[in-house]
């Protein structure tokens, strides 16, 4: 063993050790590590930030885009309704997620099919009360798992293949991989439906301010238009959207006020008096079609793309003190509409134009991007925890999932390599106004693609210093003297450990001919050593930054790098112990 390859070595050990002790945050060790490696000469100079232009941080910082693209779009919401809205345990819904996410990954890119269903998750933690890392984590493996079954689901079946048609001359098909990726997928789903609750609740620390100043008790008016799909049905109906978060205080209809009885028909032109959180409020008044008080904000006969809404204290300074929405004519002045108003310890029932506002009122405002910082100062009012609400934002719902669908169209059929398609993908949100511009950057996890881009050098320094073939080396003289089960076991074992440090890809291009070598030197057909690699470099479960999936998910999950072997170590022993006899009997050595 030269220096070099000591020193790769003791960097990942100790830059690995500092990861599970969790004292300090993620990218702050991964590019301390860099720096190290950099200073021992395991990684050269000229390499240093090579990681930066890796397609590993693009598609991941696109799909965490993609995905908040298509959460803003409140589809969620909708097909969440639709076809499943008696989904309330958190065991049905982890159930139903795996299973699609499984079977999505096994036909299209596994994190394209774990982004779709990103947001979808998050509706249903909500719904269930439970935190949304029960939910992720799981995902993320079944993704894994899902993209085993046919030899386009991950990338080590499409290189095993190409290994073995080197070897042999034939390669795997499509569907050689589906009985032993089929049996994996229902074992793995299974354990971890059964013991999800190895995953740790965890809330991600940057929502913390928001949650603290959350506010439950809004109050707003929407109208029932000609467009409203609650038009002629009863107000039960519409309240169910907001999934028992919104109470009706009043329905207006013309000068008479009405009792809100569930069973009341909605007529055109009835204003309902909304109070609950402005998130609930968002739901009934996009998912019913809607409309909000006050006027359309127009700009040269288009609706405006930079229309925002945001949350904002009245000040004892403020000029609002004292006046009604109706005295101000904001929309017509200002251009901008008072959507709802929140009052500490007070149920408002009055209509919003005619209600006095006063200091530390919390009103939810709409206007320009451009023209609310002015608004804003003249008449003192305090932004709420620098924070934008969608309640009143337009939102196109269809764009974001056919963005995606031709992205993952476009991969499958050989048009554009994923990280271009998913780039494009990004981009298209913006484009097309699914997404912010200012949304676009925050959706950006930037601790997570720091320390993927620190962490890319620092484990491809194994390779460089030849740390992978001497691994290989001591894995040929072990496996020599053991039995074909024993040998094949190595194998997987040994795939599932070097894939944390080496892209999946990578691993079987480092461990495919070792493990076809092996079957010939020992008698053996190669067929099944060679899956066996591609199962242990498409299952890391141990680490975040193994896979992309797992990567996807860490910020957003709030997850500790500790937290993926408490779930993950226990998976991937199972895996073992299924796959080894599984492998002897679909592909047998003899």
């Amino acid at each position: 063993m030269t220096t070099q390859q000591i020193l790769a070595f003791a960097v990942i050990a100790a830059m690995m050790a500092v990861f599970i002790w969790d004292r300090f945050r993620y990218d702050v060790v991964a590019c301390c590590a860099l720096v190290l490696a950099v200073l021992l000469g395991v990684v050269p100079v000229n390499q240093a930030f090579s990681g930066f232009s890796d397609d590993i941080v693009i598609i991941v910082g696109s799909a965490l885009i993609v995905s908040a693209g298509v959460a803003r779009s409140g589809i969620v919401d909708v097909a969440i309704k639709k076809f499943f809205p008696n989904l309330n345990t958190l065991h049905t819904q982890l159930a139903l997620l795996m299973i699609v996410v499984a079977l999505l990954s096994a036909f299209i890119k596994n994190i394209g099919a774990l982004a779709i269903m990103m947001p979808v998750a998050f509706q249903f933690a909500k719904k269930s009360g439970a935190s949304p890392s029960k939910y992720l984590m799981p995902m993320a493996f079944a993704a894994l798992l899902g993209g085993l079954m046919t030899q386009i689901g991950t990338s080590p079946n499409i290189v095993v293949s190409r290994i073995r048609e080197e070897l042999t001359g034939q390669s795997f098909t499509m569907f050689d991989f589906t009985p032993m990726g089929a049996l994996l997928a229902v074992v793995g789903i299974t354990f971890l439906l059964f013991f999800h609750w190895l995953v740790p609740s965890r809330t991600k620390q940057t929502n913390s301010l928001e949650e603290a100043v959350e506010i439950s008790n809004y109050t707003s008016e929407a109208m029932i238009t000609q467009q409203s799909t609650m038009l002629e049905k009863p107000l039960g109906e519409l309240l169910k959207l907001g999934d028992g978060e919104v109470i009706a205080n009043a329905v207006l209809r013309g000068p008479s006020r009405m009792a809100p009885f569930p069973d009341l028909k909605l007529r055109e032109n009835d204003i309902v008096l909304l109070e609950g959180p402005s998130k609930a409020l968002d739901r009934i008044v996009s998912g019913a079609k809607l409309q909000l008080s006050g006027k359309p904000l127009m700009e040269n006969g288009q609706a405006q793309a930079d229309v925002i809404s945001i949350e904002a204290i009245i000040s004892q300074e403020s000029s609002l003190r004292g006046l009604s929405a109706k005295d101000l004519s904001l929309s017509y002045t200002r251009g901008v509409n008072l959507l709802a108003i929140s009052r500490h310890g007070e149920r408002l029932k009055e209509r919003l134009g005619t209600l006095t506002l006063a200091a530390g009122d919390v009103i939810v405002l709409q206007g320009s991007r451009k023209n609310m910082p002015t608004v804003m100062q003249d008449f003192a009012l305090l932004p709420l925890a620098q924070r934008e609400v969608l309640l009143g934002t337009r939102r196109r719902a269809i764009i974001p999932l056919v963005i995606l669908a031709l992205a993952m169209a476009a991969t499958a059929v050989g048009l554009a390599p994923v990280p271009v398609a998913f780039f494009a993908a990004a981009l298209g949100m913006v484009v097309f106004r699914a997404i912010p511009l200012t949304d676009f950057y925050k959706s950006v996890d930037g601790p997570i693609l720091v320390m993927l881009a620190a962490l890319i050098p620092v484990s491809d320094s194994l390779r460089t210093t030849g740390g992978s073939e001497l691994i290989a080396g001591w894995l040929g003289q072990a496996a020599a003297t053991l039995p074909a089960w024993g040998a094949l076991g190595l194998i997987l074992v040994t795939a599932m450990a070097v894939t944390p440090f080496l892209n999946n890809a990578a691993t079987v291009l480092v461990m495919g001919p070792i493990a076809a070598s092996f079957a010939t030197n020992l008698g053996f057909r190669p067929e099944a050593f060679l899956m066996a690699v591609a199962i242990g470099a498409g299952c890391d479960f141990l680490t975040p930054v193994g896979h992309q999936c797992n990567t996807l998910v860490f910020g957003p999950g709030g997850y500790k790098f500790s937290d993926y072997p408490r779930l993950g170590l226990p998976l991937s022993f199972l895996i073992i112990l299924v796959s080894v006899p599984a492998l002897l009997y679909v592909w047998p050595v003899g």
